[in-house]
C-alpha cells in the first residue's frame, strides 16, 4: 500500500516535471524561430514563474490596455521596475509593454496564455466567455486614463497630482504599436487588422474595466475598414 502511494506521488511529479519541461522546451523553440521572424527591436525580459499553459493553436485577438502605478507613484508614475513588480506581484501577464518612449518590452512568449484579459465576453465569438487569454495577445501601453476611468484605482485628488504629461499616450507609443502589431499579425494570419480582432480591455470586460480609454486614438493605429 505504502509503495503503491509512493509510486504514485512519483509518478505524478514526474509527469508535473515532464510537462514543465516540454513547456520550457516549447518557449525556447519558440523564442527561437521569433528572433528570426522578428524586424522590430524589443526589450526581452520575461516575467518569473510564467504560465507554462499553452495558448490556443488558432490566435484571433490582440486586447490592448494601460497600465501605470500612478496609485502609489502618481508624480513618476512610469519606472519599468515599478510596472513590472505589480505584474509579478498581481500574477498578470501581458506579452508585451510599450513605454512611454515607444520602447518595447517582450515580457512574455506568443506560445503561452497570457494572464491580461481575465473574465469577460465578445458577442461575435461566445465561445471565448471569460478564456480570451486563450486566443488572444496582450499589449499593455504606458498610459493613463481620465479621472473617471482611473476613479477605481485612486480618489479625485490623488488624480490631480498626475502632472498633465502623464495622462494618454504618445505618438512614439503609437508608432510602436503599429510596428508590433504588423510584427504579431505577419505571424498570427488569423488575426485580422480591424476592430474586430484588436480591441481594448474594456470591450471584453466593460463593467470592470476603462482600458485603453477614451483617451487612446483608435484612428491612429490603421486599421482596415476605418
Amino acid at each position: 500500500m505504502v509503495l503503491s502511494f509512493i509510486i504514485f506521488i512519483i509518478g505524478g511529479c514526474s509527469e508535473r516535471l515532464h510537462e514543465e519541461a516540454v513547456a520550457k522546451a516549447d518557449v525556447k523553440e519558440s523564442e527561437g524561430s521569433l528572433n528570426i521572424e522578428r524586424k522590430i527591436p524589443l526589450i526581452k525580459d520575461y516575467l518569473p514563474n510564467m504560465n507554462f499553459v499553452p495558448r490556443s493553436n488558432v490566435t484571433t485577438h490582440v486586447v490592448l490596455h494601460f497600465i501605470s502605478n500612478a496609485a502609489n507613484n502618481p508624480e513618476n508614475p512610469y519606472v519599468y521596475e515599478d510596472i513590472r513588480k505589480i505584474f509579478i506581484d498581481y500574477d498578470v501577464s501581458p506579452h508585451y509593454m510599450i513605454d512611454r518612449d515607444g520602447k518595447i518590452y517582450f515580457l512574455m512568449p506568443e506560445s503561452r496564455a497570457a494572464r491580461h484579459s481575465g473574465k469577460g465576453e465578445l458577442s461575435a465569438f461566445s465561445e471565448y466567455k471569460d478564456h480570451l487569454n486563450r486566443y488572444s495577445i496582450g499589449i499593455e501601453l504606458l498610459a493613463i486614463g481620465t479621472e473617471a476611468e482611473m476613479e477605481s484605482m485612486m480618489s479625485a485628488d490623488h488624480y490631480k497630482k498626475i502632472p498633465q504629461e502623464h495622462i494618454g499616450y504618445t505618438e512614439e507609443q503609437y508608432k510602436a504599436l503599429n510596428l508590433l502589431l504588423e510584427d504579431i499579425m505577419a505571424r498570427n494570419k488569423e488575426i485580422k487588422k480591424d476592430r474586430i480582432h484588436i480591441i481594448g480591455h474594456d470591450e471584453y470586460a466593460p463593467e470592470r474595466k476603462t482600458d485603453p480609454g477614451s483617451l487612446f486614438d483608435w484612428d491612429r493605429i490603421m486599421l482596415e475598414g476605418e
